[in-house]
């Protein structure tokens, strides 16, 4: 069984600034092919739009309406390095 690493990210909306942190998990074997993200705990003003296995595909929405990647697509490539 695969060990589901923890860890927080801070949110901060591009639109109106609403900030605060989330704690998110996932499981940690890169030979699988689907992670298993999860956003376990999303600060207050913020929501889930689009739930998926992987960070960049998982959408916030702010409650100002503004829409985003859990992880931007930069933020991924800059961890790969």
């Amino acid at each position: 069984m695969a060990i589901r690493d923890r860890f927080s990210k801070k949110l901060s909306c591009p639109q109106c600034g609403n900030e605060g942190f989330a704690e998110a998990s996932e499981i940690d074997d890169p030979k699988r092919k689907h992670p298993d993200f999860n956003v376990d705990h999303l600060p207050r003003g913020f929501g889930v739009q689009r739930p998926s296995n992987h960070q960049e595909n998982f959408m916030i929405k702010c409650e100002c309406g503004r829409k985003f990647p859990f992880r931007s697509v930069a933020e991924a490539a800059a961890e790969r390095r």
